[in-house]
Order: C-alpha cells, then structure tokens, then sequence
C-alpha cells in the first residue's frame, strides 16, 4: 500500500485529500473506492488486497475524514464539494476511465460523476445506496453521529459494535482494525471518532428532506452492480425496483437480512464485486447475482 496526497481547492484555500494506492503503480486499469458518510478509506483494505490482481485501487479520505483535513469554517461538508475533490484526484491519477465502487455517500458521489457529459466512470458499483433516500433513514442516520468520546480504543470498537449492524458477520480482527483507524487521539487521554464533528452538525441540517435522485440516475449510462441489504432503510425495496425500471441493464446483487450497509469486508461480497467487475468487461449486463 503506498499513500499519498494532493491539494485540493475550496472557496477560502487548499486542503490535503489523502489517498491509499495497491496494486502496480503502472496499471492503467484504475478502480477508485469512495466510503460512507462517517467512514473512511481504511474500510477498503480487504477488498482494495483482493482487487489490486486486476487494478490499480485508489481509497481516498475525503476532506473531514480519516488522514484528510478537515475544511475551514464556513466551507460546507456537501457533495458539490466532494465532485470537486474527486475531479481533482482523477485529474492527478492521469487515466482517461476508471471504475468506481461507492458505499452509500460514496456511491452518491458515484452516481453524480458518472452522470455528467463525458464522464471518466466507466463502471459503477454502489454499496446500499440509490436514487432516493428517506429523510426517516437520514433521521436515523444523524442520530449516530456526533462528537462522541471515549476512554479507550476498546471503547471506539464497542460503540462500532453497537452502531454498525450490518458489521455482525466480521471477525474480531476486523473491528480491531476499523477502530484501529476509525478513532483519533485527543487530549487528556480521550478518544474521539476520526471525522470532523461539523460533519454531524450539517447532517443534522438537511435531515428532515429526502433526497430525491432520480433524474440525476436516469442519465447514467455506463454498466451498474447494486450491492442491496434487503433490510436497509437506505435502499429500500421500492427504490431498487424503480432503480431496475429505469435502467433494465442494472445488474442486482442482493444479501438477505442485511441492513445498511454491508461492509465488503467478507470474503462472499468482495468475490461478488471480483467477479461482476471481471465479468463485465466480457458479458451484457442485467444478471440477478
């Protein structure tokens, strides 16, 4: 894993977006991974291992989160601003096309780019995530959120435990590792969860509308995985059929009983995207995996 940064723009300065790279560094296959509201790139570790064969894996932090800064006051957490940061790392990849594997608020941001003219996404796999969100599952979603403190590391992971349920099925090692890298350190022997708190508090502003994302999808044209939990409150079972109407083509991968959002951290989900992403460089799109 090699790990770098590059500067990008806001209204008031620069701020460093960090990124994680595997696989050859001379590998024109890029896949670009992009994580969830509250989480960060070292959530990728074990799919970007097992995808870095075939590609070049790319796991940004995106501003406020993990190694990247945080923004300057005033300058909003929203996904205009994430576009933009996410168009200035592709810029400083230098390939013409990549992938992209997006879980839930990075699956959004999928969406976004792979709907504008000319857009270097070639694929798009979205985590739990589609063209319409409930404001009862954002509700529910900013509850957790919050500048919360801990004691101990220990600590960080019991309250991941309790907070992540679609996480059950991981081992030991594993949640070691997400509050290995999913805590900062902060005065007075406290820890704190590794994003900025701001991030809660704009989450906790646009909470009480849904987000409604359906003519940005119907222009989405490049070939599609749908990771669905089927018992999500983010991707419900209304949104996934409305999401296969308007494009026949969407390939479905669903997980029963699973909630919001799976971890693509076991080892039947990262051979599911493996194998979609190997496929469909071959095959027609529209297969129920």
């Amino acid at each position: 894993m090699r790990t770098r940064s590059v500067m990008a723009l806001d209204p008031v300065g620069f701020h460093r977006v960090v990124y994680h790279e595997w696989g050859s560094a001379d590998n024109d296959r890029v896949l670009v991974c992009v994580h969830g509201l509250a989480r960060n790139s070292r959530d990728f570790d074990e799919l970007a291992r097992a995808l870095s064969r075939d590609y070049r894996v790319v796991c940004p932090d995106m501003p406020g989160r993990g190694e990247s800064d945080w923004l300057s006051p005033g300058v909003s957490y929203d996904i205009p601003r994430y576009l933009s940061d996410m168009a200035t790392l592709l810029a400083r990849l230098d390939v013409d096309q990549v992938d992209w594997i997006g879980t839930s608020m990075g699956g959004i941001i999928g969406i976004c780019l792979a709907a504008l003219p000319n857009s270097p996404i070639r694929s798009l796999v979205l985590n739990d995530v589609g063209c319409f969100i409930g404001k009862n599952a954002l509700q529910r979603i900013s509850q957790y959120l919050g500048d919360h403190r801990f004691s101990s590391v220990a600590e960080v992971e019991q309250y991941m435990r309790t907070t992540y349920t679609a996480y059950q099925g991981l081992s030991d090692k594993q949640w070691q590792h997400l509050a290995r890298y999913g805590h900062r350190t902060l005065s007075e022997g406290q820890y704190g969860l590794h994003y900025d708190p701001r991030i809660a508090e704009q989450s906790r502003e646009s909470q009480d509308q849904d987000i409604d994302l359906e003519p940005v999808w119907s222009q989405v044209s490049c070939p599609q995985m749908l990771i669905w939990g089927d018992q999500s409150d983010v991707l419900t079972a209304d949104t996934v059929t409305r999401m296969q109407q308007l494009r026949p083509e969407l390939d479905l991968y669903r997980i029963e009983g699973m909630t919001h959002a799976p971890s693509l951290m076991e080892t039947e989900q990262i051979n599911a995207i493996q194998q979609w992403l190997r496929d469909n460089r071959i095959k027609p799109h529209g297969a129920t995996l």
